[in-house]
């Protein structure tokens, strides 16, 4: 494969390799994908993954989180190192990541949200997108109970989003300050009420929003979760370790202890069991202690399940001195290499 702009990016590979870095840089990832919305901007594109990965074959040793927190129990860590991390268990993280973890002989580990592999169900913030921001024309009035609570809103002209308008829109993401209609300002809502809610309370208000707009619970193809057997295949390839990432992706610090063990040792319990060896690597949904994602009975409750180490999400290097129970992560987003290599500078510094 030839990458637009290889030169440029093999240069600023090798000035960052010869800068001194004395720690690790775990990378978080979520999907390698090409999709015309992204409201959570999960996505890397294949040919800047491809990008990516030629710079980091040039920054340092590659490994996976396993051999991370082996190193750290050890007190050897190497002067210059990067793991490469996936969260949630997208499909494509099988069939676009992984071939191309292939070509470059890099090493990953795939955090899989344990519950959702083999369903028809999409991930409930791709399927609150699916619901609110694609169809063309939905019902004016919309009325939801959350938790016993009614909740309404009144779509007005942005009941119809005709094809102009949301090829207009498509560049929006929950990140923006402001929102181009309303159902974009109702998506917003629903993501905040329902981002600390449990599975059962997701799945109810779904099911009332698929009602009022009348669209199936069919995974679209470009959205689905792994299957068992290719959760499989990822943990028989040799190159990926496969990591537990709860069973339904809750925020973890909304739970009671007995919901948050649960959570914890029941993804590691299933994806043993399809992977027929243990699964000793876990991230916490969400992943910021500082957002109250997750607490210290989280972190305890994680190594009572025997978990080897876990991921959070806070942009700096591991040191030989990290918690093995926070590992920090920098989130990764759709960059060229040159961006990338930059980016990796600046986390070094930091």
């Amino acid at each position: 494969m030839t990458i637009p702009g290889g030169g440029r990016i093999r240069g600023a590979a090798r000035r960052l390799a010869g800068a001194f870095v004395p720690s690790v840089l775990v990378l978080l990832y979520h999907r390698v994908m090409d999709l015309p919305t992204d409201p959570h901007r999960l996505c890397v594109s294949p040919g800047h993954f491809a990008e990516h990965l030629d710079v980091l074959k040039r920054y340092g040793r590659r490994w996976r989180v396993r051999e991370l927190t082996t190193a750290l129990r050890a007190g050897r860590l190497p002067r210059r190192g990067v793991v490469v991390t996936f969260d949630d268990g997208y499909a494509d993280n099988l069939h676009h990541a992984h071939r191309l973890l292939q070509r470059y002989d890099t090493p990953a580990t795939f955090f899989v949200t344990a519950g959702y592999v083999g369903t028809e169900r999409e991930f409930w913030w791709d399927e609150l997108e699916r619901i609110l921001l694609l169809p063309p024309a939905l019902p004016p009035a919309l009325v939801v109970t959350v938790d016993e609570r009614r909740y309404e809103w009144n779509l007005g002209g942005d009941a119809l989003y005709d094809p102009q308008a949301q090829q207009r829109d498509r560049g929006w993401h929950i990140g923006h300050r402001s929102d181009p209609g309303e159902r974009h300002r109702i998506y917003r809502a629903l993501y905040e009420l329902l981002c600390r809610a449990p599975d059962a309370t997701q799945q109810r208000v779904l099911g009332q929003l698929r009602t009022w707009a009348g669209v199936p619970v069919a995974a679209r193809p470009t959205h689905r979760a792994l299957e068992r057997r290719e959760v499989a295949h990822l943990g028989a390839s040799g190159l990926v370790e496969v990591g537990a990432h709860t069973v339904t992706h809750p925020c973890l610090a909304a739970l009671d202890r007995r919901h948050q063990s649960e959570e914890i040792r029941g993804s590691k319990l299933r994806l043993e069991e399809m992977i027929g060896h243990p699964v000793t690597s876990f991230a916490y949904p969400y992943g910021s202690r500082s957002r109250s994602d997750y607490t210290p009975e989280t972190v305890d409750a994680v190594r009572k399940a025997g978990f080897d180490g876990a991921c959070s999400y806070l942009a700096k290097p591991v040191r030989r001195d990290a918690d093995l129970f926070e590992l920090p992560r920098a989130t990764v987003g759709d960059w060229d290499g040159d961006e990338l290599a930059r980016r990796l500078r600046g986390w070094l510094d930091a």
